[in-house]
């Protein structure tokens, strides 16, 4: 007897073409594995009898459970002035030189107590769970310094602990320049390497190594040594990367053979190509894109010829990208990028495990994975998309537990049988 099943869903499995659909379809549930997935016409004898608990998705788009590859969830503060400013003709020099920017994070950061940040952090992440996540990746990058990037990485390992959200958290102590280190980039690169990594992998707090390589940000040798650092204590790399500027930053994320080169609305031909060599995700940020009123965009029509698979996250970050909405960043990808919707489910699902190195596990619905599911009051995939600003998700799964859903008067006959 399985444990639970799924009966009467339109499944987007996202493991073939045309988003893998399965209408009329049943999914079956052990432990926190999907067990069997088809056609309910296959079930064999009366489905209240197969399993402990049999819930009724009522015509309801099932898919896996989202996954937000790209997040800056933990920190404290809000940027709405910078908002304004950009409204009224403001550059990001502007912005910068009026004290705001990524730096006026780092300070709200820092004077944030433990308990403050964790409250704040967390009231994120269970919107992201109401949206369809099931697993999320946290950056650090708002600390610059021990204590605060050990104390964002530690709130991190917590959410997951606490929520049901599978956790990956990344080390990305070189987001920007510690003022402490104003002028000597290569100190700080090399206070990362020697202290705070070392630091946060001795409590277990890292998954991967991420960094900001653009001509704004840090150069390819000073990455380079941070991801040499990255690579002898056996963890993956990915990299921001040609966000402003045609750096040619993937190609070193490709050199090592890493996860993602996320953002890239810059990157040239021959970075593509290289990205495509080494097996590296592009993940794209709609919301940045959009915030920022940014005009390149990301060569889409160069990943796909490519191959490239495209992940999609929300980059919830509060200067850039202030938000937990994964469909509306289907929207604007759809929209802005250009992407189709089958695509922008795929950056969320199948595409995002991969950016995360997780795709054996997660990421579709098939026999085996992790049983990680949401389901949407919608009766196409394609509506996820569409609608915009909408939350259509009516429930999550998360390893096999019914986690989360809206209120019997929004999901109307969703029931144990």
């Amino acid at each position: 007897m399985w444990d639970a099943l799924w009966i009467n869903g339109t499944l987007a499995t996202m493991a073939g073409t045309k988003y893998g659909l399965i209408r009329n379809g049943a999914i079956a549930l052990c432990g926190d594995r999907i067990a069997w997935i088809g056609h309910a016409h296959s079930l064999q004898g009366d489905p209240a009898k197969a399993a402990r608990a049999v819930f009724d998705a009522d015509g309801r788009v099932v898919t896996p459970g989202l996954i937000d590859c790209h997040t800056h969830l933990v920190y404290a503060g809000t940027r709405w002035r910078e908002f304004e400013k950009r409204c009224t003709g403001a550059n990001r020099k502007d912005i910068i030189d009026a004290g705001g920017g990524p730096l006026s994070t780092v300070s709200a950061t820092r004077a944030a107590s433990y308990e403050v940040l964790l409250a704040q952090s967390a009231a994120r992440a269970r919107k992201l769970v109401s949206a369809g996540v099931t697993t999320v990746e946290i950056k650090s990058g708002y600390g610059l310094d021990l204590d605060t990037e050990l104390r964002m990485l530690r709130i991190a390992r917590q959410l997951g602990d606490a929520l049901p959200l599978t956790v990956k958290s990344t080390f990305l102590g070189a987001h920007a320049l510690a003022p402490e280190y104003a002028g000597r980039p290569d100190d700080y690169i090399e206070f990362l390497c020697a202290e705070v990594l070392p630091a946060a992998i001795e409590e277990s707090l890292v998954d991967a190594v991420d960094g900001f390589c653009d001509a704004q940000g840090f150069t390819h040798a000073q990455i380079g040594k941070l991801f040499a650092a990255a690579t002898d204590h056996g963890l993956p790399v990915k990299l921001h990367a040609d966000q402003y500027s045609d750096f040619g930053a993937p190609r070193l994320v490709a050199q090592y053979r890493g996860l993602s080169a996320d953002h890239i609305e810059c990157a040239s031909e021959r970075t593509i190509r290289a990205m495509a060599e080494a097996g590296v995700v592009a993940t794209l940020l709609p919301g940045a894109n959009w915030t920022l009123s940014a005009q390149e965009r990301p060569r889409v029509d160069l990943l796909r010829s490519y191959g490239i698979p495209m992940a999609l996250a929300t980059n919830c970050n509060p200067g850039s990208s202030p938000t937990t909405s994964p469909t509306m960043m289907m929207n604007i990808a759809c929209q802005r990028f250009g992407l189709t919707p089958e695509e922008a489910l795929a950056g969320f699902t199948r595409d995002g495990a991969r950016a995360l190195g997780i795709a054996e596990s997660h990421g579709t619905l098939e026999p085996g994975k992790v049983a990680d599911l949401a389901v949407w009051d919608i009766e196409h995939p394609a509506e996820l998309a569409y609608f915009i600003g909408e939350n259509r998700c009516a429930a999550v799964v998360k390893g096999g537990q019914l986690v989360y859903r809206q209120p019997e008067a929004a999901i109307g006959t969703m029931h144990y049988v």
